[in-house]
């Protein structure tokens, strides 16, 4: 009798929960995105004077997308297909639901032929061979019976059979998608909710694969000789996005300044993958002559075709280039430009209009438009005290001429006509002649706050050289306690004056006597000084090692 009880006890315990473990979670599908916001950083590890690698590309971005979701009553999955394939599903958050994130999950594959053969192993498909000789199809149920990562074997009727191995087109035909399959990459989650209903989630997440760089075309005016230097300077955002993924009429902005990044996002992202079917069998024939039935290589794709347009879209390594007019070189007119905000130390620029962010393509953006911007040309030399030889100037003997080098110099405030970040990039620089705009340089800025100095290098000089020469005849090792007379003569075959600035050594190494109005830059002790036109100055001053002290 007690044996009987315990039996029943058992049977009504397995009856109550037999229900409950059948019970799964009802997948949910969110809509697409309704609202994209796509925020870009730049690569954290990417030097000055670095390009942007557009091949493999190592920045990231935070990816804002407003979605709407129905959920039934108790626990359910909720699929977000169309993420970024680049996606640190750890960094994911969902805010908007009833009661929170239960578990969050990424999909491992993407649908494709291999995940759609390893997706049905042990299930029926249809596979349909075609006589060559008569064109007539035949088409018979076969259960899979191995993975993709092989050749595909089959059990039909006659038994088991390999595909590709008869000799005969055939043709394989699945009656559905295995579930957890879909062409894009999905992010899932689990949640809860006691009553059901629609909500507007917003998912939130950072992504690897996206990249920027700024670069600046700068168009000296034209003048007369003498006249204050004038320049229009303009700066374009070229933005990057890797992943396979497009994101239409999104909330584009970029982020300059350094950051520090611990985290290897890369290694986080995972992306799914998309499994290839391979179909091997053993060749038919001779093996020395190879299968007759080899299978043909693929047509190659079908080139693209970059349309010459405005808010022409374009794919690989073509550009996309945003709200822009026609007209000349170094002169454009955008009709739409980035905005700066302040991001804490770091510079925010937002485009005012939605973009689209075009899968594996680049971007433009205007994001700097300065006209009659001040500048003045600035001549550098050194002279250096251990490279000096010694010249006797009672004999009129002359040190041999360097030439000097050339810069662009301006400054980063609104005096200046400018006062806003400048984000490192490239700069190309043109002055107007008879044939129109001539390139006269191209360099790499650094990042430049406002209130900086900006300092461009155009190359050496044809028209301006320094000789620099020690006077006095004993070595500084021999007399380190004693003041050498150093030298530098410079010559300007300009027809305008020019100034010049005489780098004279570091300043933790020597100490300067003789010389008016030096002062230190970049830890070495400079002098500036005008040359007339078609003249020459000779410059003087005595220098003496710190050490000696």
């Amino acid at each position: 009798m007690l044996r009987a009880a315990f039996l029943s006890a058992l049977a009504l315990l397995g009856g109550a929960t037999q229900p409950a473990m059948a019970q799964a979670r009802e997948a949910v599908d969110a809509t697409a995105a309704a609202d994209l916001s796509v925020t870009v950083y730049r690569d954290p590890n990417r030097g000055e004077g670095d390009q942007m690698n557009t091949r493999w590309p190592r920045g990231f971005a935070m990816i804002s997308e407003t979605r709407t979701v129905t959920l039934p009553t108790g626990e359910s999955t909720v699929r977000f297909e169309g993420v970024a394939e680049g996606m640190v599903a750890v960094s994911a958050i969902v805010t908007g639901l009833p009661q929170g994130t239960i578990e969050k999950n990424r999909n491992a594959d993407l649908l494709s032929p291999g995940a759609l053969v390893d997706g049905t192993l042990g299930n029926r498909i249809t596979i349909t061979r075609t006589n060559p000789a008569t064109g007539q199809a035949k088409s018979e149920s076969a259960i899979v019976r191995t993975r993709a990562d092989g050749g595909l074997v089959l059990q039909t009727s006659q038994g088991f059979e390999a595909v590709r191995c008869s000799g005969l087109p055939e043709k394989l035909t699945f009656p559905n998608v295995p579930t957890g399959l879909s062409a894009k990459p999905v992010f899932s989650i689990n949640t809860r909710d006691d009553t059901g209903g629609t909500y507007q989630v917003v998912l939130t997440y950072l992504a690897w694969g996206f990249d920027w760089q700024a670069h600046y075309v700068a168009t000296l005016q034209e003048g007369k000789r003498g006249e204050e230097l004038r320049m229009n300077l303009m700066s374009w955002l070229t933005i990057l996005n890797d992943n396979g993924q497009s994101f239409e009429d999104a909330d584009l902005m970029a982020v300059a300044g350094a950051i520090n990044i611990e985290s290897d996002f890369q290694g986080l992202s995972n992306p799914p993958t998309a499994s290839p079917l391979r179909l091997t069998c053993f060749p038919i024939g001779s093996t020395a002559a190879g299968s007759p039935y080899a299978v043909p290589p693929p047509p190659p794709a079908p080139m693209q075709v970059p349309v010459a347009r405005e808010l022409a879209e374009m794919s690989g390594d073509a550009i996309m280039v945003t709200a822009s007019r026609r007209s000349e070189l170094g002169k454009a007119a955008p009709a739409m430009i980035a905005s700066e905000e302040n991001l804490g130390d770091l510079k925010l620029y937002r485009i005012p209009l939605p973009v689209t962010v075009a899968s594996k393509g680049l971007k433009q953006v205007a994001f700097l438009n300065k006209q009659d911007v001040k500048g003045d040309y600035l001549y550098t030399t050194s002279c250096d005290p251990w490279g000096s030889e010694y010249y006797d100037s009672d004999l009129d003997e002359e040190a041999p001429s360097i030439a000097a080098s050339m810069l662009l110099t301006t400054v980063n405030d609104k005096e200046h006509g400018l006062g806003v970040a400048l984000p490192m990039g490239g700069i190309t620089i043109f002055e107007p002649s008879s044939y129109g705009d001539q390139l006269v340089g191209e360099q790499q800025l650094r990042d430049y706050a406002s209130g900086q100095d900006v300092e461009i290098e155009l190359g050496q000089s044809s028209q301006v050289y320094a000789a620099c020469s020690r006077t006095t005849e004993a070595e500084f090792d021999d007399e380190p306690r004693k003041f050498a007379k150093m030298q530098t003569v410079m010559t300007n075959a300009n027809p305008d004056p020019v100034n010049v600035r005489l780098d004279l050594g570091w300043s933790s190494d020597w100490e300067i006597k003789g010389l008016r109005r030096t002062r230190v830059k970049d830890g070495k002790h400079v002098a500036e000084f005008t040359i007339p036109a078609n003249g020459t100055r000779k410059i003087k001053w005595k220098i003496r090692s710190i050490d000696a002290d």
